[in-house]
């Protein structure tokens, strides 16, 4: 059982909005619209969550993607971890997904993966979301050292502080 690691008194936002975008806790309400955004996105998701190109699979179905996100809701039910959908501002797109996790290592807070879809990714859109989520997370969630995996850490220094953390 994964234990809460976010100060207890912290009023965990289930929405947040941003110049361009908003986030909203990620639901089973987002179905089809994360459905297909995973969808338009495999070739770089599979860049991020999976080093065997297994996620998401090519024929993954939108049943599959429902079962994934009720358990993105309960854990954030839970207060295990905390993800988020992208949304366009109007929300009648999904632009991407973040992830808040446990920390891995002693001195974190957390570990932050995020993603953004194809079109969106050819804009430049994950560095503002980069920018913006850190900026979020060190003052309202009051982190101060998150690891953002393939970006502030190098995919290659993340695997060996993995390969460390589960020996």
């Amino acid at each position: 059982m994964r234990k809460i690691f976010v100060k207890k008194d912290l009023n965990i936002p289930e929405e947040q909005e941003f110049k361009n975008y908003k986030l909203k806790k990620l639901t089973v309400e987002y179905v089809e619209k994360d459905y297909k955004a995973v969808m338009s996105s495999k070739k770089h998701l599979r860049t991020i969550f999976s080093s065997n190109d297994s996620w998401p699979k090519d024929d993954m179905t939108i049943e599959e993607n429902y079962n994934d996100l009720k358990e993105h809701q309960e854990e954030f039910d839970s207060k295990i971890a905390f993800t988020y959908t992208v949304l366009s501002l109007d929300e009648s797109e999904c632009l991407g997904c973040v992830y808040i996790y446990p920390p891995v290592r002693d001195k974190t807070d957390a570990r932050v993966y995020l993603w953004a879809t194809q079109e969106k990714l050819e804009e430049g859109f994950e560095e503002v979301m980069l920018n913006d989520i850190e900026n979020w997370l060190k003052n309202y969630w009051q982190m101060k050292n998150i690891d953002f995996p393939g970006r502030k850490v190098s995919w290659e220094d993340w695997r060996k502080i993995i390969s460390e953390f589960n020996k």
